[in-house]
């Protein structure tokens, strides 16, 4: 049986991959390829559908799930640029000085796109395409011949842009489900990282609050749930109107509800483990939120195979049921505070709100009952990414510290060393090689720029050897297409998730349809001299990543700013909650807006600090601080969610007399503390260290009882925290201060 289990766990993982909305896509633009460089193939013969086919693979980069609005707008700047510059190469084809003249602004400007974010950066990789897949063709034997195939590649990219609007079009549906089965599978694991910390603490274990690793874990996946979450609402939320559409919002917006829930689980735990005989009670309630995960995988699996979810049941009788022993649920002689029972049942009592969310999930994918969408269907523009163009991130480029314009630059250089490596080199004829691996392994950070020259260094070889051992069989046209069509599948499908498969397929793409443009290309010489232009290429990416660097200590300084700015705003209108009658209103969407805000800012800290530490020692920034600032910050957010969750979940038990003043007061002293700009040493107002409880006082069974005194506590542990945060960015900011001129010189 064990045997049998990890190999039906690696069958389910390989069919949610196999059903996943980036393999959807990327079978969508493979057989977008074949279909346009098929159909050229049988119109106007084998050197026009290469020539298609490359006009396709320049215009497929931007082709990723997304809303069907805006897409065509997304789709036209990579062949509205691509294709004049794919006719220049053409021209100067036998001109290398004058091309590398071309080459190098025309990189710089392609660069100058990934200003604009995730928008930007497929644009920027399918400009840089249209050139170095122009330079793969034979030398044109003249302006007619380089006219027909800029005519060639420009009829695939422009079919390509039709076909891709219309495919994202009657795909939408299935991307919509598709996004929501991957964000609940990510939500099934973090609630499985979650429940680790419920395992009971050994004497002679680590006494933190949270060990250094399961927190950092958590960060992580905080982090990447808040990405995956942006990219979700984008399809979700757009336009629901039909009832299927309407379920899915409703389980996203469930979803975000979930992820503070899961947040504020975790409260009182240290408090817990450090009485006796926390042990069988802590168990119990790993073992519900273990089980829980696993019924939110089951149901993103029941999505993805278009099956009907199973009825979830109901813990909360379970959960009711924990209790310590009697003998430890008092606490010691001479202390104070809440009784391990009460805390106990804290617990168990917020992993029940996670049991009613999981159920709820589950009954509106089922559609036992109907979504509350007012918010979502009234306001869904305020919480999806913009389609519209921008000309802010171009005219706001132009600093010399700008990291986007560095690494245009940086990028630019770059280039012109590897092509003038190239031309010396004995196989120049093939030298778009090097400065195709410049342009997939080079990026904006050091990091980043590490794992993709691995991935891209052993994805050359096995692709190199793939290719090769299919060329020695030479395969008919037909057959060749095939081939390019699956390679593009996965180097697309797989580009994001996974750059290793990327690299291995589009190493294999590379090369087949160099072999179609170059009719009698030696195969076996290909696998040493792509090796070879692999390794130049790959090192001269990682070197120029110190040409210009832009230090992810730079950046520190603004994101902690971010963090505690939205921090102190999530605050304000989540302790303002308690006078709403209906989650319509002005203030609750503020909140709504206010608390992603809050959310994308931290994660934005975490993945900064997790790129520095790929950096030399000498630029990388105070980590002790930072880690300290994340995890205050979660905890912040925590305490806060378990508020929010009071205040709506639990209206009928609360005191309104009894809370109103203290929400006020809380707010105030969260704000002095955090909510103006951070300065460069510990300045703690009075107000901002005071508490909201003058002496502590018993807690009720929040099963059973009025929960104002639990609402009580959060508050005066959240005014704790936020007094912690302003040391924390203090400590971080002041040595940033200090050493900012050996910062810039480096």
């Amino acid at each position: 049986m064990r045997a049998q289990r990890p190999t039906a766990d690696r069958g389910r993982a390989a069919l949610r991959v196999a059903f996943s909305h980036y393999v959807a896509n990327g079978l969508s633009v493979a057989f977008g390829l074949m279909l346009i460089s098929g159909g050229v193939h049988l119109l106007l013969g084998t050197l026009a559908a290469s020539a298609a086919a490359v006009g396709v693979i320049v215009t497929a980069p931007p082709d990723l799930p997304g809303p069907r609005r805006g897409k065509f707008w997304q789709m036209l700047p990579a062949p509205l640029i691509g294709l004049p510059l794919f006719f220049l190469v053409q021209l100067l084809h036998s001109a290398p000085l004058r091309l590398g003249l071309l080459l190098v602004p025309a990189t710089f400007l392609a660069f100058v796109a990934m200003a604009w974010g995730k928008r930007g950066i497929p644009i920027a990789i399918a400009v840089m395409f249209s050139m170095i897949f122009s330079m793969a063709t034979p030398p044109p034997t003249g302006m007619a011949e380089a006219l027909e195939r800029t005519l060639h590649f420009g009829i695939g990219a422009g079919l390509y842009v039709i076909y891709a609007v219309l495919a994202n079009h009657a795909l939408n549906g299935r991307y919509r489900v598709q996004a929501m089965a991957d964000v609940l599978l990510s939500l099934a694991a973090l609630m499985r990282t979650e429940a680790r910390q419920f395992t009971p603490r050994d004497d002679s274990g680590d006494v933190r609050e949270v060990p250094a690793p399961l927190l950092g874990q958590l960060l992580r996946e905080q982090a990447a749930l808040a990405d995956q979450l942006q990219a979700t609402r984008d399809i979700v939320l757009e336009s629901p109107r039909t009832q299927r559409r309407q379920r899915l919002a409703g389980m996203l917006v469930l979803v975000l509800e979930l992820r503070d829930l899961l947040l504020a689980s975790e409260l009182d735990l240290d408090a817990l483990k450090a009485h006796p005989g926390h042990a069988a009670a802590l168990c119990e309630m790993q073992r519900v939120l273990d089980e829980l995960a696993d019924e939110t995988t089951a149901l993103a699996d029941a999505l993805l195979l278009g099956r009907l979810p199973a009825q979830m049941p109901d813990r909360r009788p379970e959960l009711a049921a924990i209790h310590l022993d009697d003998e430890d649920a008092l606490l010691p002689a001479g202390q104070v505070g809440p009784t391990p029972a009460m805390l106990a049942r804290g617990l168990a009592s917020r992993i029940g709100h996670i049991n009613d969310a999981v159920i709820r999930l589950a009954a509106l994918a089922r559609s036992d009952v109907e979504p509350d969408l007012t918010v979502v269907r009234a306001n869904w523009q305020m919480f999806v990414s913009p389609t519209e163009w921008s000309w802010r991130p171009f005219l706001t480029l132009w600093r010399w510290d700008a990291p986007p314009l560095r690494h245009a630059i940086r990028a630019a250089l770059a280039i012109a060393t590897g092509y003038a490596i190239a031309l010396m080199l004995p196989w120049g004829s093939h030298d778009y090689w090097i400065l195709l691996t410049i342009v997939v392994v080079l990026r904006g950070s050091l990091s980043q720029t590490l794992e993709r020259r691995n991935s891209r260094v052993a994805g050359t070889l096995l692709g190199c050897v793939l290719a090769v051992a299919l060329l020695s069989v030479s395969p008919s046209p037909l057959a060749m297409l095939a081939a390019v069509t699956v390679a593009q599948a996965i180097a697309h499908g797989f580009a994001v998730r996974r750059y290793l498969v990327t690299s291995v397929a589009a190493t294999v793409l590379g090369l087949l349809q160099a072999h179609m443009l170059n009719v009698g290309m030696s195969p076996t010489f290909a696998l040493f001299e792509r090796v070879a232009d692999t390794l130049i290429g790959a090192a001269l990416a990682w070197a120029f990543c110190y040409v210009l660097p832009s230090w992810e200590r730079s950046q520190i300084p603004a994101l902690v700013a971010r963090t505690l700015t939205a921090q102190a705003r999530h605050a304000r209108l989540a302790l303002g909650l308690g006078q709403l009658r209906s989650v319509v209103t002005s203030p609750e969407l503020e909140w709504r807006l206010a608390r992603r805000e809050a959310y994308d800012s931290l994660s934005a800290l975490v993945q900064a600090t997790q790129r520095s530490l790929s950096e030399p020692r000498a630029v990388q920034p105070p980590l002790e601080p930072l880690e300290h600032l994340q995890a205050h910050s979660y905890q912040l957010l925590a305490q806060l969610s378990a508020v929010k969750s009071m205040l709506v979940l639990r209206r009928d038990r609360l005191t309104p007399a009894e809370i109103e003043g203290p929400l006020a007061r809380t707010a105030e002293r969260i704000e002095a503390a955090i909510g103006s700009a951070p300065t460069s040493g510990p300045v703690m107002p009075e107000s901002a260290s005071a508490t909201t409880l003058a002496e502590p006082i018993p807690l009720p069974d929040p099963f059973d009882n009025d929960v104002s005194p639990w609402l009580l506590r959060r508050l005066d542990l959240a005014t704790g925290i936020a007094a912690q945060l302003r040391d924390d960015a203090a400590r971080i900011l002041q040595p940033l201060a200090e050493n900012v001129p050996q910062a810039k010189s480096a």
